[in-house]
């Protein structure tokens, strides 16, 4: 494309209203190569100009660049002051409590983020260097404030940052609040022009051991004879997991030695997410060669957690994230003190825990994607989980998914089956046998054009699946369900990554032959992935 006036005159009146020297020369230096009659650096700037970013999931997320459209200090300062606005026309007035990861960006934004907040008037505590995400959200809760901001793109690619708020309760804001704060931030004016102050107080370690000492309280089991093998893959998990392993008793631990200290470069992995193939093959080595009895990988914020386990044949793999949910949903529910207790997943995840729910005669709740909604579920929540590795194990302290309260849960649960004899996939065949065998996968497809999402939804809707009941969950939410017996497919666009994803489940009866059904399961599964991947196919 060519260089219009409105796009040369919108770069630069940013680059006159943006504070950073770095950030100014890195989008003139585009705009210069655009006016020169570069057509790839006139689109390059009218992607960066395409901005603002909005509020998705789990907050803003996007590359770490100059211009509306990234990650920078400008956007921080802005959206920090939407937010001071909003928190003030809502009079939440009190304590704001900011936090970040060890990526790219991440200090100098939590320290703009935490100057904009002061300058308008909040108490900001401002944790001790990066730390998970979880630990933050347990300070938002404990000590009552107002909100929590966490500068962290969690499991994204290493060239993104982002920026993930919670409001008072410890909860991820919700609608109507996004639009409302995304509204403010338009108000705000030119970032060099808000006031900032650098009158904030550190977050004591402390306080950050209240957060240690409630993790390390919560296994109800007794047994504490386990190996565990442990990467916080690359991220800032390692060194608060570890430690709160110690403090429940787990001491023998064995961390990936090359993935043990955080670095926003992530060189190890294509994706420092647990979910991608081949991502967690370094811990899986690890853990077969020190003989490990569990594996733990968290995501880089430290807020997802996954387990592998050594198959029957000595082979390791990792569980997926229904796997690991069911498997500690049904020992909260055996072990919770509540007399009336909820357990919750998303429409994406494995119907199973509906039916361990009403084994404990508890009450279950499904709820759109997200753990924004999760949390919400209704009163009594004392477990929610979702297939991509989130798994809130104490909600009452945390507000949130939690990887490290997760993985000493899952240590809880390890230990106590190696004592019986047992392991989580003995657990899992029970469970099996008990409800059904439920087996789940997921297609997904990545995209660098985003409309072609768009299209493929469209396509989906104007075009059902024969043999299915279509179900579309519009407005509500841009997602399609596809339900036959003992099969469901459940299609939506990534709230988190630019991607498309299809989420697939198949329920086979167990008689008395527990290998026969696995075979018969894994058969349909196999046929229900090639049929939906042929369906979505560009």
């Amino acid at each position: 494309m060519s260089l219009s006036p409105a796009l040369r005159d919108a770069a630069f009146r940013w680059i006159a209203d943006d504070p950073d020297p770095d950030t100014r020369l890195e989008l003139q230096t585009v705009l210069a190569r655009a006016m020169g009659g570069d057509a790839a650096a006139a689109d390059e700037l009218a992607d960066r100009m395409a901005g603002p970013l909005t509020f998705g999931t789990a907050g803003l997320r996007g590359p770490v660049r100059a211009g509306p459209n990234g990650m920078n200090r400008a956007v921080v300062i802005r959206t920090t002051a939407g937010l001071a606005a909003w928190l003030k026309a809502n009079g939440h007035v009190g304590t704001v409590f900011v936090g970040r990861d060890a990526r790219h960006g991440s200090e100098d934004f939590a320290t703009a983020a935490a100057g904009v907040l002061a300058g308008a008037g909040f108490t900001v505590r401002v944790l001790p260097g990066p730390l998970p995400t979880p630990v933050l959200a347990f300070l938002v809760k404990r000590h009552d404030a107002v909100a929590g901001v966490q500068i962290t793109a969690s499991h994204n690619p290493p060239a993104d940052n982002g920026y993930k708020l919670y409001l008072k309760g410890g909860g991820q804001i919700v609608p109507p609040e996004d639009r409302e704060i995304e509204a403010a931030i338009r108000g705000v004016p030119a970032a060099v022009s808000v006031p900032r102050s650098d009158d904030y107080l550190p977050v004591s370690d402390a306080e950050v051991d209240e957060y240690l000492e409630r993790v390390a309280s919560l296994p109800r089991g007794t047994a504490r004879d386990l190996r565990v093998a442990l990467t916080p893959m690359h991220g800032v998990g390692g060194a608060t997991a570890v430690e709160a392993l110690r403090r429940a008793g787990f001491t023998d631990v064995r961390v990936v030695r090359e993935q043990a200290v955080p670095d926003p470069a992530f060189p190890t992995v294509a994706f420092p997410n647990p979910e991608e193939p081949g991502a967690a093959d370094r811990l899986l080595e690890l853990a077969a060669a020190e003989d490990a009895d569990l594996a733990i990988a968290l995501d880089p914020d430290a807020d997802r957690c996954a387990l592998g386990v050594r198959e029957r044949d000595g082979s390791w793999r990792m569980l997926r994230g229904d796997e690991t949910g069911v498997l500690l949903g049904s020992l909260v529910l055996s072990t919770t003190d509540s007399a009336d207790p909820l357990v919750a997943t998303t429409i994406v995840s494995s119907s199973l825990l509906k039916s361990i729910a009403a084994a404990h005669g508890a009450r279950y709740a499904e709820t759109l994607t997200g753990f924004k909604w999760l949390v919400r579920a209704g009163d009594g929540l004392v477990f929610a989980y979702e297939e991509a590795l989130g798994n809130c194990v104490d909600p009452a302290h945390v507000n949130d998914k939690d990887g490290i309260s997760a993985a000493v849960v899952a240590c809880d649960l390890a230990a106590g089956l190696k004592a019986s004899g047992r392991t989580l996939l003995d657990a899992l065949d029970q469970l099996a046998v008990d409800h059904g065998l439920h087996l789940t996968d997921q297609v997904s497809l990545r995209f660098t054009d985003l409309s072609r999402i768009g299209a493929l939804m469209a396509r989906l809707r104007a075009q059902p699946p024969g043999g299915f009941a279509f179900e579309d969950l519009l407005p509500g939410a841009d997602v399609v369900r596809l339900t036959r017996e003992g099969v469901r497919v459940v299609v939506r666009p990534s709230g988190t990554e630019p991607k498309l994803k299809a989420y697939l489940e198949v329920v086979e009866p167990v008689s008395d032959d527990l290998p026969a059904a696995r075979d018969r399961a894994r058969a349909r599964l196999a046929e229900l992935r090639a049929q939906v991947s042929e369906l979505l196919t560009p």
